[in-house]
C-alpha cells in the first residue's frame, strides 16, 4: 500500500465516525432500515471527501445502496479496494442492544477476494491460538488445544458463537469439551475481533455467519496478530454454482487469513452501541463522544481514538476527559 494511503489511517475513523455519528441517532427505535441507511449515507459521504480512487468490494447487495458492490467512491487518487458494513449489528441498533459498530477495511487495489453472499464456516483466535486451530478438526479439540495455547483448563476458555438454531449441535460440542459459552444475537465480525483483544475474557469466536463478513473479520485480524480460517457452507445447488462463478471451484477450501486479507491493511471501526471492545456514541449538550480503533498493517500499529465531535462553533460545555 502506497505512502499516500498509508498516511490515511486515521482518515478513515473519520469516515467510521461518521457513520456511528449517524446511526446512533436511532438506538432503540425499533427501525433497522432507517438506521442502516443513516450509516451507510453517511459513510459514502466521508468516502467521497477523501482522495483516493476506491472500489467497493465487500458492501451492499442492491445498486441502489449508498455502498454497493462495485461502486466506486472518492475524490480521485490512489486506488484502493474496500470492505464496508457502516453498521454491523443493525438489529442491535435496531433493539436498543450492545455491541454495534461502524467499520471499514482497506486494501491495494484487487488484493481482497470476492466472495459469494452465502455462509461460511469460521473459527478465530488472537495471537496466543495462531498456529493452534483446525478447522476441520472438532471443536472440542479446537477449544482444548487454544487452553494448552494458554497454559489453561478449557473451562477456562471462552467461546463466542451466534445464537442461531443452526449452531445447536456446536453449542454443545463446546459443552462437552467443558469450554464456556458466550452467546450473542448479532455481531459476526465484532466477535472476531473481540476474541482477538486481550482483557475481553473472550478467546475464540467460532460458528456459520456472512460469507463477506469474512474479509472484514480477516483483515482485522491480520493487524491484530490473530488468525481466522473461514469455509463456504454451500446450503443448495445453486450455491455451489455461484461458488464457481466467482472461481471457486473447491467449496471445501479452508481460506486463511492471509488469503482473505492479503497485503497490507488499514482497519478502522467506531462503536456505536457500548460492548466489550468499543464504547457507544454519547450525545452531550452540543457535542458527541466516539471511541473507535484504528489498525494499520505497514504502521504496524493498532490505536484506540477518542473523539469529540462539537455541534456547534459557540461551544457552551468543556472538554472532558475520558472517565
Amino acid at each position: 500500500m502506497s505512502g499516500d494511503v498509508r498516511c490515511r489511517c486515521e482518515a478513515y475513523a473519520a469516515v467510521t465516525e461518521q457513520a456511528a455519528l449517524a446511526s446512533a441517532r436511532w438506538l432503540g427505535r425499533g427501525d433497522v432500515k432507517g438506521a442502516q441507511e443513516s450509516a451507510a449515507t453517511a459513510m459514502r459521504e466521508g468516502l467521497d471527501q477523501m482522495e483516493i480512487s476506491g472500489r467497493i468490494v465487500v458492501g451492499g447487495d442492491e445498486e441502489a445502496d449508498a455502498l454497493a458492490m462495485d461502486a466506486v467512491v472518492g475524490s480521485g487518487g490512489a486506488e484502493v479496494d474496500l470492505a464496508v458494513d457502516p453498521l454491523e449489528g443493525r438489529a442491535v441498533v435496531a433493539r436498543g442492544d450492545y455491541g454495534a459498530m461502524s467499520m471499514i477495511a482497506v486494501g491495494d487495489s484487487g488484493s481482497f477476494p470476492r466472495l459469494p453472499q452465502m455462509y461460511m464456516r469460521k473459527i478465530a483466535v488472537g495471537p496466543v491460538g495462531r498456529g493452534k486451530i483446525d478447522l476441520l478438526r472438532p471443536v472440542g479439540e479446537n477449544v482444548r488445544a487454544l487452553a494448552d495455547a494458554y497454559g489453561r483448563k478449557p473451562n477456562d476458555i471462552t467461546a463466542i458463537v451466534l445464537d442461531r438454531p443452526r449452531h445447536h449441535d456446536l453449542v454443545e460440542e463446546i459443552r462437552a469439551a467443558d469450554g464456556r459459552i458466550k452467546l450473542i444475537q448479532d455481531g459476526d465480525v465484532t466477535a472476531s475481533i473481540t476474541a482477538a483483544v486481550r482483557g475481553t475474557n473472550d478467546h475464540i469466536a467460532v460458528g456459520i455467519g456472512g460469507a463477506r463478513q469474512a474479509v472484514l473479520s480477516a483483515a482485522a485480524l491480520r493487524c491484530l496478530g490473530g488468525d481466522l480460517q473461514a469455509q463456504l457452507w454451500p446450503t443448495s445447488r445453486a450455491e455451489i454454482e455461484q461458488a464457481a462463478e466467482h472461481g471457486i471451484a473447491d467449496v471445501y477450501k479452508v481460506f486463511t487469513t492471509d488469503e482473505l486479507a492479503p497485503g497490507d491493511v488499514v482497519v478502522a471501526a467506531t462503536g456505536v452501541t457500548n460492548g466489550d471492545l468499543l464504547r457507544g456514541v454519547r450525545y452531550l449538550t452540543d457535542s458527541a463522544r466516539t471511541h473507535s480503533i484504528v489498525m494499520c498493517t505497514r504502521h504496524n500499529w493498532v490505536r484506540f481514538v477518542d473523539g469529540i465531535h462539537f455541534f456547534a462553533r459557540e461551544r457552551r460545555e468543556e472538554v472532558r476527559l475520558l472517565g
